[in-house]
């Protein structure tokens, strides 16, 4: 019913799952009842991704939202689930006073970490062409901001750098090494090209290590046997929700525009009684009926 799991707890599974030598899969949830499902499946945590909450918002992933956007999302979703919840800052929303502010407003949300890139201000998807990072030196000043301003030390830094196609991997790998000095927890490599590269980060930079494998990009989609071989720490699927309900959802649109009724897309509909096991329909109304002596009636609209 309502989460009981308070966010220093979400924190500290954070921190112990990353040192625990297992893979920490987070698929991407872009609504909370996403991040319901992703809990209830069985993951261990939740990614709230920039590209997804943009294109929910109707934007290209551009660095077109704003923090209050991005953190109203994000207490949104963490509030819902008892799993560790970690979010894309994108570039921190400005200058290193702006990357301390985004943390402790993350913080304040509920999240349990974010991952700041390297890119210059406003970003691109860290999949596409035409990206430019910024100096290391500058990155490293984010850095060391957001890991100040924290509040509280569980809080998880994550450093992404989009150096690997733009320099090359030698140069993503002294950024990362940089990045671990000015205070980052996890390494974020974007865009790695092969198995090869994920193997050499990994033996040069001694912190946990995230996988981004989103469809259509630079990466291959690696299993998760394979990325526990090479030693990773953190997995994120960052729109594969999305895509696949805009993918579901356009499907069904287009059946009903022709058909004129939706009768034959009953089959691949989640039932009522399924959406209300999910949200815990019964036990707001048991709750309900407990202390103030009412029930919840059924139905939608």
């Amino acid at each position: 019913m309502f989460a009981t799991t308070d966010t220093h707890t979400k924190r500290r599974a954070l921190r112990d799952g990353l040192a625990s030598g297992r893979l920490l899969r987070f698929p991407g949830a872009f609504s909370p009842l996403v991040a319901k499902e992703v809990e209830r499946i069985g993951f261990e945590g939740v990614y709230i991704s920039g590209a997804a909450l943009s294109a929910d918002l109707g934007l290209p992933d551009i660095g077109l939202t704003t923090l209050s956007e991005v953190a109203g999302r994000g207490h949104q979703i963490a509030r819902v689930t008892a799993l560790p919840s970690v979010i894309d800052a994108d570039t921190g929303f400005g200058v290193p006073l702006n990357a301390a502010r985004t943390v402790q407003a993350l913080e304040q949300a509920g999240l349990a970490g974010c991952h700041i890139e390297d890119q210059v201000n406003p970003k691109r998807c860290g999949h596409l062409e035409n990206k430019t990072v910024v100096p290391p030196q500058e990155m490293a000043q984010r850095l060391k901001a957001a890991a100040d301003a924290r509040t509280d030390a569980n809080f998880v830094i994550i450093a992404r750098t989009d150096a690997r196609a733009i320099e090359g991997l030698d140069q993503a790998i002294d950024r990362a090494k940089a990045y671990v000095d000015a205070g980052a927890d996890v390494i974020f490599p974007e865009a790695l090209e092969n198995e090869q590269e994920f193997d050499a980060v990994r033996k040069a930079v001694d912190v946990p290590l995230l996988a981004n494998l989103t469809e259509f990009g630079k990466s291959p989609l690696l299993d998760t046997d394979a990325l526990e071989s090479l030693g990773y720490n953190m997995v994120i699927y960052p729109v594969t929700t999305l895509r696949l309900a805009m993918k579901a959802a356009g499907d069904g649109l287009r059946r009903i525009h022709a058909a004129g009724t939706q009768s034959d897309l009953i089959p691949a509909m989640q039932t009522r009684q399924e959406l209300y096991e999910l949200l815990g329909y019964q036990d707001y109304a048991s709750f309900d009926a407990s202390v103030a002596g009412y029930g919840a009636a059924g139905g939608d609209d």
